[in-house]
């Protein structure tokens, strides 16, 4: 006796499901583009766009529509939820075939000691923060131990494609503390993702001296397999794609590597933007790639689906949480604590490389954009259930809040780094500036 098909989608979910891509991604555009007119990141706009339709607008102002676009319903959101997860997975993939790791052999000295300082300061601050945060703020049954690492890694990371999409926006990307950004951004995103995947790990699996051991090991396992295994066969399979003149077979393989990547890593109980981070890499270290073919693959997924999952996050903000008084004092100590450990860690590790203290003030102001990266930090935190809603909140309102202090202060202190001591950082580096890439233009 044959089994039964699996039914199709009913008439009304697709219904909604259609209109609320639709909604998200109208509202993300135009949001996006306004965000951009007045000079800041589109993520912004994108962003907000899900705000406006959950619960701290849309559900106050009618209830009824918001009920119906948005049904509490987790098989109609998880549909939407889908869209989103494909979106980050291939958005994260890009953002590792955009790095550039000539920068960071030109400039490595000085390079590493600002990215370690930027890395560890607020790392170790956001711990001890996390330690002293109200319980009522973490999901129950969360371990505080894996709750304030996780804190750590979100106050740690830098976004590159909001500090590069910012410096190309100021013209400041030919600069040589615009290349040092860059070069120290490199090095924050990749020790990132790695300390995202070993929290995640112990999220996942609790913490105890096995399974920290496990978390740790697992990610070099896939650094090392994806180093001798991957890479040739990354070559092999971008290469054959290479030979057709058309752009298809590029698009389809490098989207293919990228989603395998994800679910191996997913499969291994890390995060599926570990494996993705790490493919992505791959591909743009390969040697094989023709950047013109991938285009269609970047435009798609920074106009359409990295579009929807930044208003999908959005949709989660409460920003009716920070009525509450214990939730706003927390928003404004998790936020402090994000840019001065920031602004601090790269300023010690700039005057420890004998650069001057405007030089440092702009690397600590691009270093200090989390962005998109703080963002992927934070859903994937809401996944695990290592974040509530406030928390998740609070940690998006610092992906936006330091993402617009960006260019002003980076404005300001570069008005005052003379020809002369830029010519200093690059003697000391024995580097030549280096023109990168622009990177996607709407993360």
């Amino acid at each position: 006796m044959s089994s039964a098909p699996v039914p199709t989608i009913p008439s009304h979910s697709l219904l909604v499901f259609l209109l609320q891509l639709a909604v998200l991604l109208l509202l993300a555009m135009s949001l996006g583009q306004l965000a951009a007119r007045f000079k800041m990141p589109a993520i912004v706009g994108e962003l907000l766009a899900g705000v406006l339709v959950g619960p701290s607008v849309l559900s106050h102002v009618w209830p009824g529509l918001a009920d119906w676009l948005l049904p509490k319903d987790p098989g109609q959101m998880h549909l939407l939820d889908a869209v989103g997860q494909v979106g980050v997975v291939l958005l994260v993939g890009i953002t590792g075939m955009e790095l550039k790791f000539d920068l960071v052999k030109r400039r490595r000295g000085t390079a590493v000691r600002v990215s370690l300082a930027g890395l560890l300061l607020p790392l170790g601050l956001g711990v001890g923060v996390g330690f002293l945060l109200p319980s009522s703020l973490m999901p129950a049954g969360t371990d505080p131990k894996v709750f304030s690492l996780f804190l750590g890694v979100a106050m740690c990371v830098t976004a590159i494609p909001v500090i590069a999409k910012t410096l190309i926006d100021m013209n400041l990307l030919h600069r040589d503390v615009g290349q040092l950004t860059l070069a120290a951004g490199v090095i924050d995103d990749v020790v990132g993702w790695f300390l995202l995947s070993i929290v995640s790990a112990m999220a996942t699996a609790g913490l105890s001296t096995g399974t920290f051991a496990t978390s740790v090991l697992y990610p070099v396992g896939v650094v090392l397999v994806a180093w001798l295994v991957g890479r040739p066969l990354v070559k092999a399979a971008l290469r054959a794609a290479g030979r057709s003149s058309s752009a298809a077979p590029t698009v389809a393989v490098a989207a293919l590597i990228v989603l395998f990547g994800a679910a191996a890593t997913q499969a291994m109980h890390l995060e599926a933007v570990f494996g993705a981070f790490v493919c992505g890499v791959l591909i743009g270290t390969s040697g094989e790639l023709d950047r013109e073919k991938l285009a269609p693959l970047r435009i798609t997924t920074l106009s359409f689906l990295a579009p929807v999952f930044f208003a999908t996050a959005g949709i989660r903000m409460d920003l009716t949480a920070l009525t509450r008084p214990t939730v706003l004092a927390t928003a404004c100590v998790v936020l402090a604590i994000a840019i001065l450990g920031k602004f601090v860690g790269a300023y010690i590790g700039a005057k420890l490389s004998g650069l001057g203290r405007w030089e440092a003030l702009a690397l600590g102001a691009g270093m200090n954009s989390r962005g998109v990266i703080e963002v992927v930090v934070a859903m994937v935190g809401l996944q695990l259930g290592v974040l509530s809603a406030e928390t998740y909140t609070i940690i998006i309102l610092v992906a936006i809040v330091t993402s617009l202090m960006a260019p002003p202060i980076l404005r300001i202190a570069m008005a005052r780094i003379d020809e002369h001591a830029e010519a200093e950082i690059a003697l000391a580096e024995k580097g030549t500036p280096d023109l990168a890439s622009p990177p996607p233009a709407s993360v």
